[in-house]
């Protein structure tokens, strides 16, 4: 009898499992055809420093699982060294490093958590994660998703210098000053 009972409980637990969620591991690579570009302004003028994509680590770790029709993700990571952007001078490179820290965090790392189903591809709502600083926060960003033998992911996102204790950056004794708010927007190309 307790055989028979062993035999249902499993059967049943069989049943009961979503097939959906076993965990799948690949890789892509990302395209140095990809753009990274992190947007700011001053009191005075705007600046974009754009990230240099083919210092990007490839092949790209991806780890994932399906949970109904979204996609979850552990351990999927783009991972930018902060000492790749371009600002375009020496000096706003250099001030733009110290925004960021980098000697003590030389990584900028943005950790893809979830995805909502791939099948509206002009709005795909994803769930990141951003760690500038050692700090972490988490963005949700709609992103459009085109397919043409590679794969181009567009979207972009808001982040205040202040969420991630970091101090706007003063000149000329304070009278020109960075705003709290920079835009990073990107166009990555997967293969």
């Amino acid at each position: 009898m307790r055989r028979v009972v062993f035999i249902v409980f499993i059967l049943a637990a069989l049943a009961f499992t979503n097939k959906d969620t076993a965990v799948k591991n690949t890789s892509v690579v990302v395209s140095p055809k990809s753009t990274l570009v992190v947007k700011g302004t001053t009191n005075v003028h705007s600046f974009s420093c754009v990230f240099d994509s083919k210092r990007l680590k490839n092949p790209v770790s991806v780890t994932y699982f399906t949970n109904g029709e979204k996609f979850k993700f552990k351990e999927t990571a783009l991972v930018l060294d902060s000492g790749c952007f371009d600002c375009g001078g020496k000096g706003i490179n250099r001030d733009f490093q110290k925004i960021l820290k980098s000697e003590t965090y030389p990584q900028i790392k943005l950790i893809l958590k979830e995805t909502s189903s791939l099948e509206d591809k002009t709005n795909v709502q994803t769930l990141v994660d951003v760690e500038i600083a050692g700090i972490r926060k988490e963005y949700k960003i709609p992103v459009t998703v085109n397919s043409n033998g590679s794969t181009l992911i567009k979207g972009g996102l808001k982040v205040c210098l202040s969420d991630y204790n970091l101090e706007q950056p003063k000149k000329m004794f304070g009278l020109i000053t960075v705003d709290d708010e920079i835009f990073i927007d990107f166009n990555l190309v997967v293969e």
